[in-house]
């Protein structure tokens, strides 16, 4: 039986969401936590929508997990009460015929939050907005933005991994500002390692003045990691929302999204 966990945490205190041995991840004590649960040696393997880095935060992660033989509904209460307080079970149902929480996903969408005021962000939200001394000209974001959308080889943008590919679908590029905060959202198909902050990097770079709107086209056209771009601090970046097909097409989404992967 495939179940479907929802998900959020603060990832303040995690080491990023991939288990890594004698290191405290989401995965990691949520997988301990199943098997506690279900009594079992090893812990059960979950795949999730997407990694992310340590220190970024989740609202709507989304991951799966293979279990035979248990009650969703018994697990799912037996694990809220697990989980420590940072992560948030927010639904654990049976997924439907052809889901897979990384492949089948048609787009991920992270917001990213940034206060310019002199005083800094409130102090209730610094552990979720970067704080930046110098005012930003969200215009020119945007206008920086506008040449990184489509489809393109991000490997300007994206620290490599071997035999994983950097061409991604970017969907969305979008700062907003409300008085002293800035919400950038960000959408793509996937995203390959540190790319949302490395973005972001060279978005505030050109909404600070140090570069004009078409340096982000220069950058992404470079095909390598360029110096001048700043991965941005991860506390200010949340996963916000996975989208998926419908039920009918989980399927031969997960399939393309594999053969993709694959080439």
């Amino acid at each position: 039986m495939r179940l479907r966990l929802d998900l959020s945490y603060d990832g303040t205190d995690f080491h990023g969401w991939a288990a890594q041995p004698g290191l405290r991840t989401v995965q990691g004590e949520i997988q301990s936590a199943l098997a506690t649960i279900l009594r079992h040696d090893r812990p059960p393997q979950l795949t999730c929508a997407g990694r992310t880095d340590a220190g970024v935060h989740a609202r709507g992660q989304v991951a799966h997990v293979d279990l035979d033989d248990v009650d969703p509904t018994a697990l799912e209460r037996r694990l809220r009460r697990l989980l420590p307080d940072d992560i948030g079970l927010r639904a654990l149902t049976i997924a439907p015929e052809g889901f897979d929480a990384r492949f089948a996903a048609l787009e991920r969408r992270y917001v990213y939050r940034i206060c310019d005021a002199p005083s800094g962000p409130d102090p209730l939200l610094r552990g979720i907005v970067v704080r930046r001394a110098r005012r930003l000209d969200v215009d020119a974001m945007n206008d920086a933005a506008a040449h990184l959308l489509g489809e393109h080889d991000f490997a300007s943008f994206c620290k490599k991994r071997d035999g994983a590919t950097t061409i991604r679908t970017l969907l969305e590029l979008q700062a907003t500002r409300t008085g002293d905060l800035v919400e950038t959202t960000v959408r793509a198909d996937a995203f390959c390692h540190s790319m949302v902050r490395a973005l972001m990097g060279a978005l505030v770079a050109v909404g600070e003045g140090r570069f004009p709107a078409s340096w982000s086209g220069e950058v992404l056209a470079g095909a390598a990691r360029d110096a001048r771009v700043t991965v941005m601090p991860a506390h200010g970046l949340v996963l916000e929302q996975v989208l998926y097909p419908d039920d009918d097409g989980l399927a031969d989404r997960a399939a393309a999204s594999r053969r993709r992967r694959d080439e």
